[in-house]
């Protein structure tokens, strides 16, 4: 036994950052995540039975994850060693395997091998944990801010538990901020005080972030000392720099987000599209694929109840081509704008998916004599486009002929939609439908 472990601790810890020294040493420390520490929950079960199983851990940055981690390792006695992924290959995890199959050897207990970011893994580094995990060797412990689902190998996610961490409330947030400064042995000791207004400010502004939120309190506690000053709203506003914006542009957060700007878009609601196209400039954002997103939206969500629609946000691509950040804001907000105020119509798109499911199911059809190609001498002579009515000819340029092959000359496609510009092309192709021989044609709100 080492008599002078607790005394190197000590010391450790004093120069540690305020983040490190709250490091929770109990279930009970942990802000947050009462899904997983209630009286009930499987997590808690799982840890306080002193069995682990392998797990993954998933959820944004500081809420948790590592301290989790410690935690399983401590209720369970075990060896806890820590690989990054960004950083540790293969020959890592074969001599952490190696070292775990000892120790069981030696009975000297159990090895928690936790891997931060463990979604940086590649196949073979993630293939080479199977064994150490399906065996038992080692308790896997991975944590990942990414859709465990798409970035980590099916057969590792099989043998794992998956739990989800989730960001803290302001209030949750509070709680911690409030600890941390009346702590006298690993906290600020009551050295200064923590305005009502700054405790707010922070605990809102920080994202569920517990990491942050103690690391920005250190910075704020250093500014107010220094000024002889409590920790307000100053202080921490200089201590934070400026809002966090959770935004991963490869990850879950980035999808989630464009996916809430699409939806606020097509739900006609000015105020939210703005908000989350606010988020995604701030977090630096690609402005050319938000314009791509818009110029698909145009056709896909507003179509032809408001044709212009499509003009603007080509016209926002051209002009965020052109200018850039931060200029190109001004357009980007500008389309945003436009198409959220849009009348909305998804007719194209319905109209291009039941055209694709008419290709696919409907027999290999022939073009009409009639409507082939007769541009070359001696076409004719075989039937093509004879019999074709040339439509600018007739009254209204419409004619009664057919312009599907006869096997689904009924088929019916396109539904319009009651909303903005395209109620007019619903009354005229009334009348077209009619000269056509078509039957009444369901809008596209009834159907």
């Amino acid at each position: 036994m080492d008599l002078f472990a607790e005394q190197r601790q000590a010391k450790r810890l004093s120069v540690a950052p305020l983040a490190a020294r709250m490091r929770p040493r109990s279930l009970e420390d942990v802000a947050g995540q009462q899904h997983l520490l209630g009286p009930d929950a499987s997590f808690r079960a799982l840890v306080t039975s002193g069995s682990p199983v392998s797990m993954i851990l998933w959820g944004p940055p500081g809420t948790g994850k590592t301290t989790l981690a410690r935690l399983v390792a401590k209720y369970a006695d075990a060896r806890f060693v820590q690989l990054s992924a960004t950083s540790a290959g293969v020959k890592d995890v074969r001599e952490v395997l190696a070292t775990a199959l000892q120790r069981i050897d030696d009975d000297q207990g159990r090895t928690l091998l936790f891997i931060d970011e463990i979604h940086r893994f590649s196949k073979s580094q993630q293939d080479a944990l199977l064994p150490g995990v399906e065996d038992g060797i080692v308790v896997l412990v991975g944590a990942t801010t990414e859709n465990p689902f798409f970035e980590v190998n099916a057969p590792l996610i099989s043998r794992a538990t998956l739990f989800q961490t989730k960001p803290l409330s302001p209030d949750e947030v509070g709680g911690l901020l409030d600890r941390a400064v009346a702590d006298t042995s690993r906290g600020l000791g009551g050295a200064v005080t923590l305005s009502a207004g700054g405790r707010d400010m922070l605990a809102e502004r920080v994202g569920g972030d517990a990491r942050l939120a103690l690391t920005t309190l250190d910075v704020a506690a250093k500014i107010a000392a220094h000024r002889d000053t409590e920790i307000d709203e100053a202080a921490v506003t200089e201590a934070l720099q400026r809002r966090v914006v959770r935004y991963d542009k490869t990850g879950d957060r980035h999808y989630d987000i464009i996916s809430a700007y699409i939806k606020s878009l097509r739900g006609s609601d000015p105020d939210a599209a703005m908000y989350w196209l606010s988020t995604m400039i701030a977090a630096g954002e690609d402005p050319k694929f938000l314009a791509r997103r818009l110029i698909v939206f145009a056709s896909e969500d507003i179509g032809l109840a408001d044709s212009r629609a499509l003009t603007v946000a080509t016209d926002c691509f051209s002009a965020v081509e052109r200018v850039g950040y931060p200029e190109c804001e001004f357009a980007l907000s500008h389309a945003t704008l436009f198409l959220a105020l849009a009348p909305k119509s998804n007719s194209v798109k319905t109209a291009m998916v039941a055209a694709r499911e008419l290709v696919e199911n409907s027999p290999s059809a022939e073009v009409p004599p009639h409507l082939r190609n007769a541009a070359v001498p001696g076409l004719a002579e075989l039937g093509h486009g004879v019999d074709y009515i040339y439509p600018h000819l007739a009254r209204g340029s419409i004619v009664a002929q057919t312009y599907l092959p006869p096997e689904i000359a009924s088929a019916i496609v396109y539904h319009p939609r009651s909303q903005g510009a395209e109620q007019r092309h619903a009354d005229w192709l009334e009348e077209v439908d009619n000269v056509l021989g078509k039957s009444p044609r369901p809008m596209g709100d009834e159907t």
